[in-house]
């Protein structure tokens, strides 16, 4: 079968032929029908040899995956051969505590995820380890949805993190409108009343921010911090999602931040903003998100049933994935890029 893998440390990735996989006893073989290719992918392509700490390669990249259940290993129950699902993509050893609740991304034992720490879903075939893992879509059409998995549950939880916060009338400011942004924008507009307000560095993604639900948008620099106070009486934003990461933008979250507020880190970059009696306004609180609950990916797929967000894709096939990576890179991917075998 045919698979993108990332084969060697600072290449680009490569499609390649490599064995059809068989379900051992509790597997589960999936025909994919989606796989989202996600700025993650970047960030392990662009590791040094020296900190690279992922699957050794050569790494079959996706871990936002969708497809319909091909062959069942020995012992599997409740999923039915044809059935359309997700996968849910912290894989842990579903034995200690945070896996028992659910909250396989914090696995004590570390998580094994498809795509990072084995095998992802860009191939015409993969395996999943556990029935746990998957999460029937029913009529959601798949390529639309794949990824709920990443791009909607990751914001979803940073976002739940922060609705004490959200009250009617407060603000809530998004750094960077792409991929999980656009989708974090929906998803404060059905969970909240808050203001939202988008930061990011191209007049066309501001543009993109309002169509989905912005009600203020701002070029991001510092001259965005004296925007935002504007907007709040001068005393910024309750909750800052910083989809970005990176230095510049969490010296914007600092900024804007008003007393009693909450910043979160979502983007997977370097940045930090130093918490400190000095450092940011009183009874600020500071979060970095990891991926999301099973429970969580759940309640994401039923607002994706009901109309409350929809994301933004755009499709190649598997063929043309390289080009999608290089789109990714070039920040020329509006919404999510989606791989379709």
């Amino acid at each position: 079968m045919q698979a993108l893998q990332y084969r060697e440390i600072g290449s680009r990735p490569e499609l390649v032929e490599v064995e059809k996989p068989a379900p051992g006893p509790g597997e589960i073989l999936l025909r994919v029908t989606a796989a989202g290719a996600c700025h993650s992918d970047e960030f392990i392509m662009g590791t040094s040899a020296e900190d690279y700490y992922f699957k050794p390669l050569p790494l079959t990249l996706g871990h936002e995956v969708a497809g319909t259940v091909a062959e069942l290993g020995a012992g599997v129950t409740g999923l039915e051969v044809g059935e359309s699902v997700i996968v849910y993509g912290p894989w842990g050893c579903g034995r200690c505590y945070p896996c028992a609740s659910g909250e396989e991304q914090n696995c004590e034992h570390g998580m094994r995820a498809p795509g990072i720490f084995s095998d992802g879903g860009m191939a015409e075939y993969m395996l999943v380890d556990d029935a746990r893992h998957l999460v029937p879509i029913g009529d959601l059409d798949p390529v639309q949805n794949v990824s709920l998995t990443d791009a909607a549950l990751t914001p979803y939880r940073a976002i739940k993190s922060a609705l004490p916060k959200l009250t009617p009338g407060s603000t809530a400011v998004v750094i960077g409108s792409g991929g999980l942004g656009h989708v974090a924008i929906q998803l404060l507009k059905a969970l909240t009343q808050t203001n939202v307000v988008v930061l990011d560095v191209a007049q066309d993604r501001l543009d993109f921010a309002r169509e989905v639900g912005a009600d203020a948008a701002f070029l991001s620099n510092p001259d965005a911090i004296d925007s935002v106070k504007e907007l709040t009486r001068g005393l910024g934003a309750e909750a800052v999602f910083d989809f970005v990461g990176i230095q510049p933008t969490a010296d914007l979250a600092a900024g804007m931040i008003r007393t009693g507020g909450q910043i979160v880190v979502v983007g997977v970059a370097s940045g930090s903003v130093p918490i400190g009696q000095t450092t940011v306004p009183l009874d600020v609180t500071g979060r970095a998100i990891n991926w999301g609950s099973r429970t969580e990916l759940m309640e994401v797929v039923e607002l994706a049933k009901r109309g409350a967000i929809s994301i933004h894709v755009e499709q190649y096939s598997l063929a043309d994935a390289p080009r999608a990576y290089d789109n990714l890179h070039a920040g020329k991917v509006r919404g999510r890029a989606v791989i379709v075998p």
